[in-house]
């Protein structure tokens, strides 16, 4: 029973000091007179402290009530300031408190810097406009170079990433229109050389297929009927070779066939009409005869194209121009033809400037043995730039370019970054060649480049504010 009873009060002693413990910090008891009144003896542990700036200000119960400037509560009591030691931090410390490694290893504080990022150093602590203390940079964070130090706190924050340099094949699609053209190499005239009456014109119009040899029409020349005389009568006569020779040369000056003149010598007979043939196969991209009429020297009797080779002319800009290389691949597209492609390639490069346009024609042949594509036919060109040979390249969202400089930051480990001049060549399928600046097997920054490059610049303008400051 005796032992139950002092339990009962050992229980009673200890939720006292506890309530005791609660009204001694509430009404502010002095620690001694709480531990007279509960007479306990030894002492109590002190509550750490923090170290470094002020934060913030926080409600004294703990609760989720906050404030920039000090502050009381609704009876009276001051907020309590929380210290930099105090709150949480995503920044690489060493162990320990910050004051203990700043006794180990005490560092020279260069200069104070404006909280803002704003390019105003001051040698001694102040506060700016808002009552933010200034950030002392010591002599270990700024070194004079070019490179810059970013804990591993804020590279998780501002979601920096890098990647490694290799070599790849840096191509792209250069999208011009074009046009369907005749290629010129393929086109012929029919013609006569002297003066020619038409007896008949075979039942051909224009946009008909003709084959090569296939009879066009009947004509009569007084010309060619006189050298036809005279090469007859020298084959008669038995005549020289000289004056035979030269009788069919004659013939042959007037256009005449060589078959026709085969035909004259076969029957030792001229006759009254020639008949004139298609020279290739094609088709009839003219007619201009008609029977009865009178032509004369070179006028054109019929227009003939083979269109089973044509060409597309594309307009390529002039910025586009460097990537574009003869013999590249091109994929060609219709509207007549949806959902089917052709593919040729690039056979020229034109030597001229459009004036009005600022763009240069491309050639590329393309076989049609179909015949589908029609001279003057609207295209769709798609032609393969780039080289064949891997290059150094880094993604596009490596390369900072400012129109006047291009940079990329090299990552160097342990949060350390390096900006660097580059220069640039080729660009496609999101990468761009490097010629010189980057090497294989570098690291470059990929994302939230630009805010490592801002903070080089912010370093740089700083240090040339306070470079003087600096000096002891």
């Amino acid at each position: 029973m005796k032992r139950i009873v002092l339990t009962g009060l050992t229980l009673a002693a200890v939720l006292a000091a506890g309530v005791g413990g609660y009204w001694a910090g509430v009404r502010g008891l002095p620690v001694a007179g709480l531990r007279d009144w509960l007479g306990v003896e030894g002492t109590l542990a002190a509550e750490p402290t923090g170290t470094g700036t002020v934060i913030y200000y926080q409600d004294p119960d703990s609760k989720p009530v906050y404030s920039a400037m000090p502050r009381q509560t609704a009876d009276g009591r001051a907020f309590r300031a929380v210290r930099a030691s105090e709150d949480v931090s995503f920044e690489d410390t060493p162990a320990g408190t910050a004051e203990t490694t700043r006794q180990a290893s005490p560092r020279r504080i260069l200069y104070y810097r404006n909280p803002m990022g704003l390019p105003d150093t001051s040698p001694a602590p102040k506060k700016d406009a808002m009552g933010m203390d200034y950030i002392p940079v010591y002599a270990g964070e700024d070194d004079g170079g070019s490179v810059v130090r970013v804990s591993l706190g804020k590279l998780q924050r501002t979601g920096v990433r890098s990647e490694l340099v290799v070599r790849r094949t840096v191509g792209r699609l250069v999208r011009v229109p074009g046009i369907v053209q005749l290629d010129e190499r393929r086109i012929s005239v029919v013609a006569t050389r002297s003066d020619a009456f038409i007896n008949e014109v075979v039942n051909v119009t224009t946009g008909d297929r003709v084959t090569k040899g296939q009879v066009l029409l009947q004509l009569y020349s007084p010309n060619i009927a006189a050298a036809g005389a005279q090469f007859l009568t020298d084959l008669n006569s038995g005549g020289r070779d000289t004056a035979l020779g030269g009788a069919r040369q004659r013939l042959e000056n007037l256009g005449l066939p060589p078959e026709a003149i085969a035909e004259i010598e076969r029957t030792r007979k001229v006759p009254l009409s020639m008949t004139w043939r298609a020279p290739r196969d094609g088709v009839v991209l003219e007619r201009n005869v008609v029977e009865g009429m009178k032509a004369g020297p070179g006028d054109v009797l019929f227009r003939l194209a083979d269109i089973s080779t044509i060409w597309v002319l594309a307009d390529v800009p002039e910025f586009d121009l460097g990537a574009v290389r003869i013999g590249a691949p091109v994929t060609i597209r219709v509207r007549s033809l949806p959902g089917r492609s052709l593919t040729g390639r690039v056979s020229l490069i034109y030597p001229q400037v459009g004036e009005a346009t600022r763009a240069t024609r491309v050639r590329i042949e393309i076989a049609n043995p179909d015949g589908v594509l029609l001279p003057n036919m609207y295209a769709e060109v798609e032609i393969g730039s780039g080289g064949a040979a891997p290059v150094v390249a880094v993604p596009d969202s490596a390369l900072i370019d400012t129109g006047t400089r291009q940079v990329v930051i090299l990552d160097r480990g342990e949060g350390r970054f390096e900006p660097r001049d580059v220069k640039t060549g080729l660009r496609g399928e999101g990468f761009t060649e490097i010629r010189q600046g980057v090497a294989e097997g570098d690291r470059v920054v990929v994302a939230a480049n630009f805010l490592i490059d801002a903070e080089s610049n912010l370093k740089a303008a700083l240090r040339g504010l306070t470079q003087p400051e600096a000096q002891p």
